[in-house]
């Protein structure tokens, strides 16, 4: 958004109250939704959102027409008795909360639905625009609603603010919460009548249909980014209240153009922004950190094809040919060309003509694969009981990602055995792979 529009909002009453209400209305829905999307309670406020419609017909007809807090009030009303319902249903019988979510959802909804017809075949134009409830009508935001929005997003961070700890307490360990005197019961009341504050708050600007992804969308964007609580707060807070001011300015920017949906398509836009780029739980990531592991993995299987070969030549560093190689374990050619360059740009394999072979650093480094291997054999047998041939393929899996620390531990809990259970002498020092022989390498496997 260009500077010229933003001065063009902030010189507009109108634009500003819309700016302003979305901004406070995703910063307020982020916070909230952090609480919802840790306790798994994601479809409440979608649950809550269609509640609401109901008391949102109550609250005109006892009004005599759009009265915003006659409407207000009742869809606060209706959203809670929806939660308390899904609350009754799940606690004292068989069904389960999703289900009982989701029948609450519905049944509300549609009688809300049907008093909205009925309202709008009573033929008084105090209705019109009643519907605007379902899909939201930020562009109707006054500055009196704003204050209005303002007043309970404070009143919803104060009950935040004070209820911190025990709010992170029941999101992440409830039995241990009500085990130390804390009324758990209680809490998440105080949580679902915050989700039906921060619903009410919306009800005008996104509208039912689209309130519970505002809710749940920030929250979720940023969990990506962090594992703290507070830092997850703050997070959801800001994507939440830069949804608003880019649903504002792509609404105001365009003609015609709803700001509730872009509101929400914003915050979307940003959750995939988190879900490709983040740094720790990112699709970019997980997949870089794979085909990492995946490279690494097949070097290392290479070193270990080098020293497999060595050691029944009884020599580790003779030169070896690409198809002996192959013979010991299979490569696929692509992949075993692009990992030999890597492994000579480490240093630890030098090409000799149309053969390979290991250097001093190479050698170490292969012992210590074979060395993991045949020690976690050990383990697996002496420990665990299982059959010497049934060990070679967890040995495959686990040796690469063995620490050093484990390798220590390993040794000293076996008291560093000689061989593995197939007999195969267990390299601890690079100096004892120099003369191996193939005395006890008659195993095919390592």
């Amino acid at each position: 958004m260009s500077d010229v529009s933003m001065l063009s909002i902030l010189s507009d009453v109108n634009a500003r109250s819309v700016l302003i209400g979305c901004m406070l209305l995703g910063a307020t829905a982020g916070v909230v939704g952090s609480f919802a999307f840790l306790r798994k309670r994601a479809l409440l406020g979608d649950a809550l959102a269609h509640s609401a419609l109901p008391g949102v017909v109550i609250g005109f007809l006892i009004a005599g027409g759009k009265n915003p807090l006659a409407l207000l009030a009742g869809a606060m009303v209706t959203a809670w008795l929806g939660a308390v319902a899904v609350d009754l249903i799940s606690r004292y019988s068989r069904i389960k909360e999703d289900t009982a979510t989701a029948i609450s959802l519905s049944v509300l909804f549609a009688v809300g639905i049907v008093g909205l017809t009925m309202v709008q075949r009573h033929g008084s134009a105090a209705q019109a625009g009643l519907d605007h409830f379902l899909f939201g009508h930020a562009a109707s935001l006054l500055p009196s609603d704003v204050s209005q929005i303002a007043v309970l997003a404070l009143l919803t961070m104060a009950v935040l603010g004070i209820f911190y700890k025990e709010f992170k307490a029941t999101s992440f360990d409830p039995e241990f919460t009500q085990s130390i005197g804390i009324p758990v019961t209680v809490l998440n009341t105080v949580m679902t009548t915050l989700i039906v504050l921060a619903v009410v708050i919306g009800l005008q600007a996104v509208g039912i249909v689209l309130m519970a992804a505002l809710i749940i969308t920030p929250a979720a964007a940023a969990r990506l980014w962090t594992d703290r609580l507070s830092g997850m707060i703050v997070l959801a807070a800001a994507i939440g209240a830069l949804a608003g001011i880019a649903g504002s300015g792509i609404s105001f920017g365009i003609p015609r153009m709803p700001t509730g949906p872009w509101v929400v398509l914003s915050a979307t836009g940003m959750f995939f922004v988190s879900l490709i780029f983040a740094p720790r739980r990112g699709l970019l990531t997980r997949m870089l950190r794979y085909v990492r592991v995946r490279n690494q993995t097949m070097q290392e299987n290479v070193l270990k094809s080098f020293y497999k070969i060595g050691e029944q030549r009884g020599d580790m560093l003779s030169p070896i040919t690409p198809a002996d190689l192959q013979r010991a374990r299979f490569f696929a050619p692509g992949t075993f060309r692009r990992g030999m360059r890597r492994l000579q740009r480490m240093g630890w394999v030098e090409q000799a003509g149309a053969e390979y072979r290991l250097t001093d650093e190479g050698l170490v480094r292969a012992a210590r694969l074979v060395k993991l291997h045949r020690l976690w054999e050990v383990y697996l047998t002496d420990y665990i009981n299982l059959p010497s041939d049934h060990v070679h393929r967890d040995a495959e899996q686990i040796e690469h990602v063995i620490t050093p620390e484990l390798e220590a531990e390993l040794e000293k809990l076996l008291e560093r055995p000689r061989h593995d259970p197939h007999g195969t002498p267990i390299p601890y020092e690079p100096a004892s792979v120099r003369g191996a022989t193939s005395s006890g390498s008659s195993s095919p496997e390592c």
